[in-house]
């Protein structure tokens, strides 16, 4: 018999925690956070990404091949059972391949159509605000030019008009350049 060894000591207990039963996903992350932060000297499990399951590719070359004649023995039954429920399998899950690449092209033809929706509005607005800067500078000019013929009469025309042309393009260049916006996405249209 082993000789008897000095008892251990006394492993510190650990206080128990308080069960707490988390009412919202806000509470619950909560929970997992003060979890992780009471030792965080810890190392955390990071799960990597599961690969997609996909079945085993069919055989290139059938060996023994099974025919629907008589003197097929019992065992075969499970041998037949077994590859065609593989087939299936396998043809299920080309289906449903099938059918998420399609999902995936209509979801990608509807983002173009929403984004080509919003850059024809953006334009349509950019216009229209190009517009009305034209006229209020074009009624700012007009003003301008009543102004001067009242205070000038004698004064040709075309000298007052060129200097003011020369003032409303440097304006304009830098408006154009303020005016720079993306175009805003409208989402669940089509």
């Amino acid at each position: 018999m082993a000789a008897p060894s000095a008892p251990r000591p006394p492993r510190p207990r650990k206080e128990p925690q308080p069960l707490v039963i988390p009412r919202s996903a806000a509470e619950e992350q909560r929970l997992r956070l003060e979890r992780l932060m009471r030792n965080p000297e810890k190392t955390v499990p990071i799960p990597e990404k599961l690969n997609e399951w996909a079945p085993r590719p069919p055989p290139e070359f059938v060996r023994d091949v099974m025919g629907s004649s008589a003197g097929a023995g019992s065992g075969e039954f499970h041998v037949y059972r077994h590859l065609r429920r593989r087939e299936y399998q396998r043809q299920d899950f080309m289906d449903a391949m099938a059918e998420k690449q399609r999902l995936d092209e209509e979801f990608q033809k509807k983002l173009e159509r929403n984004k080509m929706i919003a850059e024809e509005q953006t334009a349509k607005r950019r216009r229209k605000r190009q517009k009305l800067k034209e006229k209020k500078l074009q009624a700012k000019k007009n003003k301008l030019e009543q102004k001067k013929q009242e205070k000038e009469p004698d004064q040709p025309q075309e000298r007052v008009s060129s200097e003011d042309d020369e003032e409303d393009d440097s304006k304009e260049e830098e408006e154009k350049e303020d005016d720079a916006e993306e175009p805003s996405f409208v989402m669940g249209r089509g």
